[in-house]
């Protein structure tokens, strides 16, 4: 029989554990297997959270933002991991991705492709499926609104124009960015993706509306079709 015993985080000297290393150094301080200890608060009978942690974090290549696209069955599959642990974890990553979104709202002008993507990738860029999204822009490139349009993909499904301009005529917008993902990964405008941006843009045109830019949004990339000089 094995000798080895488990040693729990109360067992470790005090500048080990995540939560007084919190305390004493700050936040910036702990490794990202040892927030997650701090969120999950215990692992199981052969582990330690932060061993755990880390075993979860090792089953995404060490990556947050491969985590955050990861659903609680996912979580629940190791361990220690319950229901509420996952909804947890899920919960502090959703935190992330709104602060995010919130400094460009606090920002509150565009000025350029980068603000944003700065935006949507927490919106878009962990979905496994695609959203469709527009942001409309006053006459100083100030956010008015932003909504979502459809869901399932531009291919398969029906961009109403209408309600897009609509949308923007009740709200007095100058301007409007397109904007969908790639849950593929894949920064390519397709023949799809160019044929509705023209459709949108010449149809917003009739109304005085610019079409400012089309991003399509990827995990941590994007492509902006302004950027590339293909917005037409």
């Amino acid at each position: 029989m094995s000798d080895y015993k488990k040693l729990n985080i109360k067992d470790w000297a005090v500048e080990d554990r995540p939560r007084e290393k919190l305390l004493s150094n700050g936040a910036r301080s702990l490794s990202d297997a040892e927030l997650i200890a701090i969120l999950i608060g215990s692992g199981n009978t052969d582990e330690t959270a932060v061993e755990l942690s880390r075993r979860i974090l090792t089953a995404v290549g060490n990556k947050l933002n491969d985590l955050g696209r990861k659903n609680t069955d996912f979580l629940q599959s190791f361990n220690g991991i319950g229901e509420a642990k996952a909804v947890t974890i899920m919960a502090a990553l959703e935190l992330g991705k709104r602060r995010k979104e919130a400094d460009v709202f606090d920002k509150n002008k565009i000025t350029g492709s980068k603000d944003v993507a700065d935006f949507f990738q927490p919106i878009l860029g962990d979905l496994n499926h695609e959203e469709f999204w527009i942001m409309l822009l006053n006459r100083g490139n100030k956010i008015i609104d932003t909504f979502m349009i459809s869901k399932g993909g531009i291919s398969g499904t029906v961009i109403d124009v209408r309600l897009i301009l609509k949308n923007a005529l009740e709200k007095m917008a100058s301007s409007i960015i397109l904007c969908h993902n790639h849950p593929s990964g894949t920064m390519q405008a397709s023949d799809a993706d160019l044929q509705i941006t023209r459709k949108i843009k010449h149809a917003a045109e009739i109304m005085d509306i610019t079409v400012l830019d089309h991003l399509i949004i990827g995990n941590n990339n994007y492509l902006s079709l302004a950027d590339e000089g293909i917005l037409n």
